[in-house]
């Protein structure tokens, strides 16, 4: 249990980095954003507290605004994305509940629940930041496009990144 704590712990500061010191400096167009931190909640373990969950993702989405300067709109959908994440494991869930031990990742649940249960978290999570960083009716249109192009960067770029860092640790 306590290495489980360290890992999430490194991959959290892991991700902010990456995230502030790299992916932010990459410019592929004013449509396409990545935003891979929102790994972060979504690899959280099942039996993780609902509370717990809300509170890493909203300090999550605090460290975010701040390199961003961005008023609070991470912190927004991060902490949207963290209550929303138990309504969509909820949906996801075998008949019998998830197993104690299981992790979120593509060798415990397999290929499509991960890309179902990442593409509907990523895209909630655009949509919300999006429309708040707009805040305007008149750009719905060329927002909602961002929106999907960042989900599918977003969730290749998770994808991504799940596979080299998940694929590497033997299963136990």
């Amino acid at each position: 249990m306590t290495t489980e704590i360290f890992k999430n712990i490194f991959r959290f500061i892991l991700l902010v980095f990456l995230q502030v010191l790299i992916i932010q400096n990459i410019n592929l167009s004013s449509y396409i954003i990545l935003l891979p931190y929102v790994l972060v909640i979504l690899m959280l373990p099942f039996e993780t507290p609902r509370l717990f969950v809300l509170f890493i993702s909203f300090l999550l989405g605090v460290c975010i605004d701040y390199f961003y300067d961005s008023s609070g709109i991470h912190s927004a959908a991060c902490t949207f994305i963290g209550f929303f994440r138990y309504f969509v494991l909820k949906y996801f869930s075998p008949r019998d509940g998830y197993e104690v031990g299981l992790k979120p990742t593509i060798r415990d649940m397999g290929i499509n629940w991960f890309l179902n249960y990442t593409a509907i978290l990523i895209f909630s999570h655009h949509f919300l930041l999006f429309y708040l960083e707009v805040f305007r009716f008149s750009e719905f249109f060329s927002t909602l496009l961002r929106i999907i192009l960042s989900s599918m960067g977003t969730l290749g770029l998770v994808y991504l990144i799940h596979l080299l860092i998940y694929n590497n640790q033997k299963k136990g």
